[in-house]
């Protein structure tokens, strides 16, 4: 059995080779976007046992899916198939600044169709730490019983919970149920990683430090605050500082960035290091993973981490 465990939604994506609106793009090259199974790569390059709670179709793209996840390490002993709904895909367009644009093909699929009553059937047994990200609640209401059912189901055991907002605005019905129900699992996290622009959404400001006490105030130990190529603000229940990121020669795509963050402060919690290593450790797989395309391609082994790091720390 895994010690860590991730519940979220893979999907086949397909990012245009060429530069140009979506609708006029002729190539596209396949891989694997998801943010949860993102964070299940990085752990798993990184030495650590973890399983993946999702639901696919029965087509190709979840034969896709699985052989990567098979490939990568990741457990599969919680992946199960739905014969009626499709696994979901989508689209990314290929940009040389800024952020590229995202059509998802994800409503109505296998995975949205996931339920509370999946979630029974999953055994908890030796799980050390739960991550969970706000993109499953944003996806069906049977999806964000599912969500509330794992969190709630891993606090009766005593297990960590990590979690990360990733707020996907398009994906729920209003701005107000999001922030309602994002803010509703924060209280029940052990840490959570918002990003300052996530913030000023979810708690009406940017400032690092009020973000922190607005998290602090719900009951929330640890507070995160992801500060892009700035690096993070910290708090804890016993000390607070700012920690510089690492500077990269070219950015090429940020999509991953803040999943690649996540890895390094799971694997910190996991390996016992100090809370200042930790930090840097995430900024560092941040930074890297801004340098690839794909959203997991660049997600470091140990040796490739310990690497950069010694490279590029002052």
């Amino acid at each position: 059995m895994s010690k860590v465990l991730l519940f979220g939604e893979p999907m086949a994506m397909f990012t245009a080779e060429t530069e140009g609106p979506l609708e006029e793009v002729e190539l596209f090259r396949r891989s694997l976007a998801g943010a949860e199974v993102n964070v299940c790569t990085g752990l798993a390059r990184l030495g650590h046992e973890v399983s993946y709670v999702t639901k696919l179709g029965q087509d190709p793209m979840a034969l896709y899916i699985k052989n990567f996840l098979n490939r990568e390490g990741i457990g599969t002993e919680f992946l199960t198939f739905d014969p009626i709904y499709k696994t979901a895909t989508q689209l990314k367009s290929k940009v040389s600044e800024g952020d590229p644009v995202v059509a998802y093909y994800r409503k109505g699929s296998a995975f949205s169709h996931t339920s509370a009553a999946d979630i029974d059937q999953i055994k908890l047994e030796n799980v050390e730490l739960v991550h969970v990200t706000g993109i499953p609640p944003a996806l069906s209401l049977s999806c964000r019983e599912a969500t509330f059912r794992l969190i709630d189901r891993a606090k009766e055991r005593g297990i960590t919970i990590t979690f990360d907002p990733n707020l996907r605005p398009s994906l729920w019905e209003s701005e107000d149920a999001m922030i309602k129900v994002i803010n509703e699992i924060a209280t029940k996290a052990d840490l959570i990683l918002p990003g300052v622009s996530e913030g000023l959404i979810l708690t009406g400001t940017d400032d690092p430090e009020k973000i922190a006490d607005f998290y602090q105030n719900l009951g929330v130990k640890e507070v995160i605050v992801k500060l892009g190529s700035k690096g993070a603000y910290v708090r804890t229940e016993s000390e607070s500082f700012y920690q510089e990121g690492f500077k990269v020669e070219k950015v090429i795509d940020t999509v991953g960035a803040g999943d690649g963050f996540a890895v390094g402060v799971i694997t910190g919690k996991l390996e016992g290091l100090s809370i200042q290593d930790t930090i840097t450790r995430a900024n560092a797989i941040g930074a890297i993973q801004v340098t690839f395309v794909s959203d997991n391609e660049g997600l470091p082994t140990r040796e490739e981490l310990d690497h950069f790091i010694a490279s590029h720390q002052k």
